[in-house]
């Protein structure tokens, strides 16, 4: 593959390349409509497609909830409860996906006239997903019916205590299962290795599960009569919290996960939902949220009441009627977020150290006692971007059981892998996807366990190494990066994992001014050829190569700055700048 302008080892090591076709839109006559169209082509939308995924549906993109294993007989056993005043508890995982998936369904329930009740694990004592004790004590406690949701596919033995407690049971999960699934009276989970067509499907969501099971639910009680004489509740006003949980569990925007956050936006535009209406409030947008807030302002604050606070925060803020209580709640989980940021840096910098001392390991293995095993996986991801490379985070308690999280590369499961470490006997527990994966393992395991990973996973992180290159979309003058070109790029999205941001190259430029604003980031003021100059920013880079050279380039030197063009929001009047992700100098 030709190097998009003979870049083939920028400032940061990497080659350039074409995502998909090249886009140079340095000539005058280049439309924005025509960079559109490459977008979405570029990410793997059939040209026959091209429309519906311009303005992606739920009527598009929804398939039959019947195709997957389970759905009827578990909207069947939901409707059999509701009809006969069964007691029904949600049970959720403690993060943001679990949040929402769990919320959504009490949501739905309530509009059904069933006052579901909730169990969220609290995460340093209870530990990820359904306990046989915690469900039995439901079953004591009088719930007929427990919805487990983004959790379940691997609780072997909590589902058969529960089993012989004489609860049932319905798992609503998207995590990878082995050969064997453990008794639920239904397991509906895309990725179960028996789908068939639901198979197509394995990157949704918990919520976006949830959210089919809602429809297959409301279907059974429409042909059942239900609604005779009641008004049918609306399941499209819960998608804001299925593009939130999609968003920030970083599901891959493809397909029916594209239609849930565009259609999800536009809900959550409306502030129909007093909880999520205060969360934006605390997270001090002033407009409507984007997926990118979705992902970096909503997420971590749902995402902060489990790692450092209350487990059901979350669910609380999501589901209550009061505004006076979603305030309260909301401006909480603003708190313990800029309390998990003070956790997170010290964790951060701990494992940074640790993985100077390993050298040039495949995957990045770190464990320490002390570390706070709330912010593990946000602490694997910063790994994972700064070395390029899959990373585990290990928090080791005083008993020597390691409570790990872990984030991947493209083209590397590591969800696989754990399972596989699972089966060999060198974890206590263990699970995922491909991109994200948990696991508890014993302090001694520790050692075997990160070579079982290199072994398992060496050959294909070496081929996703050697095929890494930084991707652009299109080459543009400095005067093409402007608001009109930022809002026709937006047409394509919404962006995410599986469907990434355009990324442009713009250039040549020559540094007019540069400094170093807050921790660490970068600003800029570059002017090119064209006679136009442009706001530029690098963020987190005050320190790296990249930072180094924008700070200290020669006035007569040149550079091509790679990035993303956003709207300055602060500016007195919208303006587009750059957000920098590379650069290379210009010959």
């Amino acid at each position: 593959m030709d190097s998009v302008l003979n870049i083939t080892t920028s400032i940061l090591g990497q080659r350039w390349a074409w995502r998909g076709l090249a886009a140079d839109a340095r000539d005058p006559g280049f439309a924005p409509d025509d960079l559109v169209t490459q977008l979405l082509l570029s990410r793997g939308c059939p040209r026959e497609e091209l429309d519906a995924h311009r303005a992606p549906s739920i009527r598009g993109f929804m398939p039959d909830p019947s195709i997957f294993r389970d759905m009827d007989r578990a909207a069947a056993r939901l409707a059999d409860a509701i009809r006969a005043g069964e007691t029904i508890t949600v049970f959720g995982d403690y993060d943001v996906d679990g949040a929402t998936s769990a919320a959504l369904l009490i949501r739905l329930l309530r509009d059904l006239g069933v006052a579901a009740g909730y169990y969220i694990p609290d995460r340093l004592m209870e530990g990820y997903g359904p306990s046989g004790e915690a469900l039995v004590r439901l079953k004591q406690q009088g719930s007929d019916l427990v919805v487990t949701v983004d959790c379940g596919a691997q609780a072997f033995e909590a589902l058969d205590m529960a089993r012989e407690a004489g609860v049932d049971v319905i798992v609503v999960d998207h995590h990878k299962c082995a050969t064997a699934l453990p008794y639920a009276h239904a397991l509906v989970n895309p990725n179960r290795l028996d789908e068939a067509e639901g198979r197509a499907h394995g990157h949704l969501a918990a919520v976006g599960v949830a959210f089919l099971l809602g429809a297959a639910l409301l279907r059974e009680l429409r042909g059942r009569g239900f609604f005779k004489g009641r008004s049918e509740p609306r399941l499209l006003d819960l998608l804001d919290l299925v593009a939130l949980g999609t968003v920030a569990d970083v599901a891959s925007l493809k397909g029916l996960n594209r239609a849930f956050v565009a259609q999800g936006l536009k809900v959550m535009a409306q502030r129909r939902n007093i909880g999520m209406n205060a969360l934006i409030e605390a997270s001090r947008l002033t407009r409507a949220p984007t997926a990118t807030d979705l992902g970096f302002a909503l997420g971590p604050r749902i995402n902060a009441g489990g790692r450092v606070g209350k487990s059901d925060l979350g669910v609380r803020l999501l589901t209550t009627q009061d505004a006076e209580e979603a305030r309260t709640i909301a401006a909480e989980l603003d708190r313990l977020n800029e309390e998990r940021r003070a956790i997170e840096a010290m964790v951060q910098e701990g494992a940074e150290a640790l993985c100077a001392q390993m050298g040039e390991r495949a995957v990045a293995v770190v464990a320490a006692q002390g570390w706070h095993p709330g912010v593990i996986g946000i602490v694997a991801g910063r790994l994972k971007e700064k070395f390029g490379r899959p990373a585990i985070v290990i928090a080791l308690d005083e008993n020597g059981v390691g409570k790990g999280s872990g984030r991947s590369i493209a083209g590397v499961d590591l969800g696989a892998a754990i399972l596989a470490a699972k089966d060999s006997g060198l974890l206590i527990a263990g699970g995922g996807h491909a991109m994200a994966a948990g696991i508890t393992v014993a302090e001694d395991s520790i050692g075997e366990f990160a070579a079982f990973l290199e072994s398992w996973l060496a050959d294909s992180i070496r081929a996703a190494m050697r095929d890494r290159a930084l991707l652009l979309d299109a080459v543009l003058a400095p005067g093409g990066v402007n608001p009109a070109l930022v809002e026709a790029m937006e047409s394509g999205g919404p962006y995410g994992m599986g469907w990434p941001s355009p990324r442009v190259a713009a250039g040549p430029v020559r540094i007019v001014r540069a400094d170093v604003v807050g921790a660490n980031h970068v600003r800029a003021i570059v002017a090119g050829d064209d006679g136009r100059s442009i706001k530029a920013m690098a963020f987190r880079q005050a320190e790296s190569p990249l930072g180094l050279a924008l700070l200290g380039a020669p006035k007569h030197r040149k550079l091509w700055l790679a990035g993303r063009a956003k709207i300055d929001d602060w500016a007195s009047r919208p303006a587009a700048e750059l957000h920098i992700d590379d650069a290379a100098w210009a010959e």
